[in-house]
Formats: structure tokens, sequence, C-alpha cells
């Protein structure tokens, strides 16, 4: 309760007026030590503390809320809580804040993927604190029942999942396993896996990868894959799935999203307080960006393509934020803080989509 009080209580660097983002949005972040979403409004003042909703149901330990994703119609979000006894599970809110459904995951689930059309979810169930190498598993739920449909047999420790815009392709970066994996969205068939490094055996000598996450670009003809033992990102070509290019990031790259106009990569990178910027047309490293607290975790771009929303976890007492990269002037223009370790963050339209489902 100390913790949500101090979100709600949290203050925030004033933006500059005529930088000020559309008042037509708000940036959602889960605390994974706090169980709590909170929502964030840009305002022309800075960002400020919306409200925050409690999530979890285990009365004496945190169930580690760890990715948000917002469904494509704005009408829903829905939350990985990665703790359970011993599955994690997958969590639905309406726009109200009110849980609609759960479905029971696998071992730690962390990331979220959501087809266009709103209708699957795909999350990616870590195992962080199991036993490796092993095989983890793809968990995939009906979102309008919260039926659980399968697990798919995926590869060791998955972390990044993402769909294609043409929701024909799911995309899995696989931590441990050093690979990336491709499967048929309507089949559920897995169709390829390539390997993106020597194998995490190899970290620390050159060869490794170790991708975090995965993200597609707005044409869908790119993959761009953050290295986190490598400290570079990978861009992959998604129609052959061979790769065609590597930028040096900072150490530990660690999530890694494109713009919504396409024309810049953002990666942040975990170990170097910073968050590296890529020309998507030149694939050359632009700015590396000092963040206001050390360790940097997740990405949401406002749907402008003006801002980025950089999400940095707590350590020790200090609390975690949330950044606010102004993409023109690349620097940060605004930050607040966010106690309780916040990780997943994403951005929500409150002017949700007409939905045909």
């Amino acid at each position: 309760m100390i913790i949500r009080a101090l979100i709600v209580l949290a203050a925030a660097a004033p933006l500059p007026a005529q930088q000020a983002p559309a008042p037509d949005y708000h940036v959602g972040v889960v605390s994974e030590a706090a169980d709590v979403v909170t929502w964030l409004r840009p305002t022309p003042a800075g960002l400020v503390v919306d409200h925050v909703v409690p999530v979890g149901v285990m009365p004496t330990d945190n169930d580690g809320p760890h990715n948000l994703a917002v469904a494509p119609d704005g009408r829903s979000y829905y939350v990985s809580l990665a703790h359970g006894t011993p599955f994690g599970s997958l969590w639905k809110l309406d726009r109200n804040d009110a849980v609609v459904g759960r479905a029971q995951t696998e071992l730690f689930p962390t990331t979220i993927a959501l087809t266009p059309d709103g209708q699957y979810a795909f999350v990616a169930n870590s195992d962080f604190h199991g036993d490796h190498p092993r095989e983890n598993v793809l968990t995939v739920v009906h979102t309008p029942t919260m039926n659980k449909i399968t697990d798919l047999p995926a590869c060791d420790m998955p972390h990044g999942v993402k769909s294609n815009r043409a929701g024909t392709r799911i995309y899995v970066s696989c931590m441990h396993g050093d690979e990336i994996l491709e499967y048929d969205v309507a089949t559920l068939k897995l169709l390829r896996r390539v390997p993106t490094g020597t194998g995490h055996s190899a970290a620390g000598h050159g060869g490794a990868c170790a991708p975090t996450f995965v993200a597609v670009s707005p044409d869908d003809r790119r993959l761009y894959l953050a290295c986190n033992t490598g400290n570079t990102l990978q861009v992959w070509d998604a129609a052959s799935l061979k790769r065609i290019g590597v930028v040096a990031t900072g150490k530990g790259a660690y999530n890694v999203e494109p713009s919504p106009d396409g024309k810049l990569i953002a990666v942040t990178n975990k170990k170097d307080r910073s968050v590296t910027l890529v020309d998507a047309a030149t694939l050359k490293e632009i700015a590396r960006v000092p963040t206001s607290k050390p360790v940097v975790h997740g990405i949401a771009f406002s749907p402008d393509s003006r801002l980025a929303y950089i999400s940095c976890e707590s350590v020790g007492s200090d609390p975690g934020a949330v950044d606010v990269l102004d993409l023109a002037r690349r620097k940060m223009v605004a930050s607040i803080p966010v106690p309780g370790q916040p990780t997943g963050i994403a951005v929500r339209s409150l002017r949700p989509a007409h939905s045909t489902h």
C-alpha cells in the first residue's frame, strides 16, 4: 500500500509547452514489485498519474505483473502475472479497469503478443527461475473468451514475442536458446527456427546474441532483435529469415521497438543507462540518449512518433521512472517517478476504435 501511495503522489518534471504530446492517450506501466498498473496522462505541464490499478490475488507475495499489451481496438488491455503456484496467468481488463477474464499460462510469463484482430494472445513463458536448459512453451489464448487454446513447444527461455501487422506470423526471440522462431498463426505450426548467435553457453566469448526482444517493422518486411549479450541490434529480412544488418548498441540491449512511422528504431540498453536510436533506412546509430535511472527496460511510442516513453526499473530504495524521449530533439524532456519495479509499458488511445468482433 505504501508503494501504491507513492505512485499516486509522484510528481512529474514539466514538458515544455510547445513539446506537449496530444492528450488523447494514456501511458500504462506495470510495477512488478507493487502489483499495480499505473496509467500516466500527458499534459502541457508534463506527465502526471491519472490512476493506479491493483492487480494480483496472492495475499502474502507478489503476483509480479511483468508485461502490458493494449488490444488493437483499445477497449481492453492485458497483463501477464509472472508468479503463481506454480504457473502464471494472463489477465484481461476492460477500459474501466475491471478484470473481465483470466487464463493460466506456464512458468513465469513475460511478454504478450496480440494479433491485429485482437482475437488471440501469444504469451512467452520465460521460466526465469527454473532449471535450464529446457524447452519452454508459448501459451495461446482466445481473448474474447479468455480460454487457453494450447501451449506450443518453443525453446529455451523464450522472452520476446510479436505478431506481424498482417496477422499471419508470430515471431519469438529465445534468450537462452539464442534463436528466433516463426509460427503460422492460422495453423499454430512452427515454420522456421534460425540461430541468432552461437548459443547462451558462449556468453562472454563474443558469439552469443541472447535475444531478449523481437519487433516487426511497420511494413512487415524486417525483424529487429535486441541482443542482450551481443550488445547489438540485429536486423533480419522477414521473408527469407536471413540477417541483413548488425548495429552496435549500448551494453545489455534489452527491448527494441520501431517508431509507428517506421523511421526510427529504439533500443533500451539495460546495463548502459541509455537508449540507442537507429535510423531505419541507413541502419546507423544516430543518438545514444542517457536515461534518468540506471536500469532501462521498456519502450512505447506516442501514436504520432514524436515521443518515446521509456520505463526504468527500481534499484533498492531508489524508485523507477518513466522517461519521456523527444525523438526530434534526441533528448529526455521529462521523467516521472514510478516505484515498485516498473517494467512493461504501453500506450492506449482514449478514443477506442470500432470493433467488428
